[in-house]
């Protein structure tokens, strides 16, 4: 990620924010998922709905592997 890139992610979730490339879109996501899944992070109304889109859509075949932490 270029710091351009990551200073228009900045803080932003899914709903908000996603890639330019549609390339790395569901990389993006997967990463993002296991991340929450990881640390037993919450989710608001409005990302759960961009990540359902998401995981229904374009990201179908998008696994996500994830190791829950200590």
């Amino acid at each position: 990620m270029t710091a351009r890139t990551n200073r228009q992610k900045s803080d932003k979730d899914p709903a908000d924010w996603l890639p330019p490339a549609a390339g790395q879109q569901c990389r993006y996501v997967g990463e993002w998922v296991a991340t929450k899944l990881r640390w037993n992070l919450n989710v608001d109304k409005r990302e759960l709905e961009a990540l359902k889109v998401l995981s229904d859509g374009p990201c179908e075949n998008t696994a996500v592997v994830y190791t829950p932490a200590p």
